[in-house]
């Protein structure tokens, strides 16, 4: 089990860091465009306007933030892979790498969003913060669910045999599922006072800071998986 944590905290490490240089070339001056937008609108209201950190402080937070996220998935990761791998040693690490991300990034990410899609500062009544908040963690709480069920029908249906095609259906046919059950749950009401094309840019760049993330992780993990196994068969075969 060790040896996965490395695995996973030198993984989070890369992924971290590429989400956040991602994040703020792209993703951080539309969030500065948007703070903008509401610091107008408070101030043609009269509102008082303070910031308890100026925002070149918050991109440097951003930047510690994403890299502290992506070494505690990173560490969740290899927590979960060393259980996968110990109830089923023979599977190959960059395969067990891709699968279990991918359900990691649907149930933990993609679910809430496609339920709730992230939006910028600004954007939300402070009053309905706890209803908002959650409504979010059931999203999230059913999408956790849903990726479990994704990697036991993935296992399942490959153990019976079935052909690729079919264990796709099968396996989107769990997805949409999933996703349907979350649009069970209260809608959001606030209003957006945010110019659309803003809200889908920033919502975009969200979602592919979050994809870079799982998906860096997955893939950094795999290939450190793939090299340890390529050394281990080369100490096999080396002569003694």
């Amino acid at each position: 089990m060790l040896t996965f944590l490395k695995r996973g905290v030198l993984a989070g490490v890369v992924c971290g860091l590429l989400a956040g240089a991602f994040g703020f070339l792209l993703a951080e001056p539309v969030m500065d465009r948007a703070v903008d937008l509401e610091t107008a609108r408070q101030a043609a209201a009269g509102e008082h306007v303070s910031e308890t950190f100026s925002r070149p402080t918050q991109h440097v937070g951003f930047l510690v933030a994403t890299l502290a996220v992506g070494i505690a998935l990173g560490v969740l990761f290899g927590v979960l892979y060393g259980l996968l791998h110990r109830a089923d040693p023979e599977q190959a690490p960059w395969q067990r790498a891709l699968h279990l991300g991918g359900c990691a990034f649907f149930g933990a990410y993609l679910v809430p969003f496609l339920r709730y899609p992230a939006n910028p500062p600004g954007v939300g009544d402070p009053g309905t913060i706890d209803a908002r908040a959650n409504s979010y963690l059931s999203a999230l709480a059913i999408g956790l669910v849903g990726a479990v069920l994704l990697g036991l029908a993935q296992r399942g249906l490959t153990e019976r045999g079935w052909r690729p095609s079919y264990r796709q259906l099968g396996l989107v046919a769990v997805a949409v599922l999933t996703v349907a059950i979350t649009f069970a749950l209260p809608d959001n009401i606030d209003p957006i006072p945010v110019d659309a094309g803003l809200i889908w840019e920033f919502r975009l760049l969200s979602f592919a800071t979050s994809a870079l993330l799982w998906g860096g992780l997955s893939v950094a993990f795999g290939l450190l998986g793939e090299r340890a196994a390529l050394r281990e068969d080369a100490c096999n075969l080396s002569p003694v």
